[in-house]
């Protein structure tokens, strides 16, 4: 039986927080190849290079993509971070990709995942704060097939969103 192959995408310090019990735990298992996509706010100088914490936790099978600089527009840096997403999962071909959050990151591999019939794992969807923050994260929800929400009104969002309540874990 051949391994399932995972990506994670992180973009940010924050996601990276949430993802990386999960990617540790995964590793573990001889059912998984886990790979993580680095991109966003790691690779910039300015927010203190944090891919490198990604290297010193030794988390092995990951690809660093530069899909920004420090003056780009977010429709920019979402437009980059689609092509080369793009590229890098029709060369991994992964079973599931697992995002987080609502940022522009994540939801340009929702995007790639949707138009190329990838299974999409969504993590803290259906939360609400009001900025475009939100916008970004109903679209990535709308674009997923798995939900992993932090609480029952997160869910009861997704499902009035129109989600299907047997994928959707609290």
């Amino acid at each position: 039986m051949s391994k399932k192959k995972i990506i994670f995408v992180t973009g940010t310090r924050a996601d990276y927080g949430k993802l990386k019990s999960l990617i540790f735990e995964l590793k573990k298992n001889k059912k998984f190849s886990v790979n993580v996509f680095i991109t966003g706010m790691h690779n910039l100088k300015k927010y203190g290079f944090t891919f490198e914490e990604i290297v010193k936790d030794k988390v092995k099978n990951y690809f660093k993509y530069e899909n920004q600089k420090l003056d780009d527009s977010m429709d920019i840096i979402l437009a980059k971070t689609i092509k080369g997403f793009n590229e890098y999962a029709k060369k991994e071909k992964p079973d599931l990709v697992v995002v987080h959050g609502d940022r522009v990151e994540p939801l340009a591999c929702a995007i790639v995942c949707s138009l190329n019939n990838i299974l999409l794992a969504h993590i803290e969807g259906g939360e609400v704060s009001g900025a475009v923050d939100e916008m970004l994260r109903h679209s990535i929800s709308k674009l997923s097939h798995i939900h992993f929400v932090s609480n029952k009104s997160a869910r009861r969002r997704l499902i009035q969103m129109g989600e299907n309540s047997q994928s959707i874990y609290v």
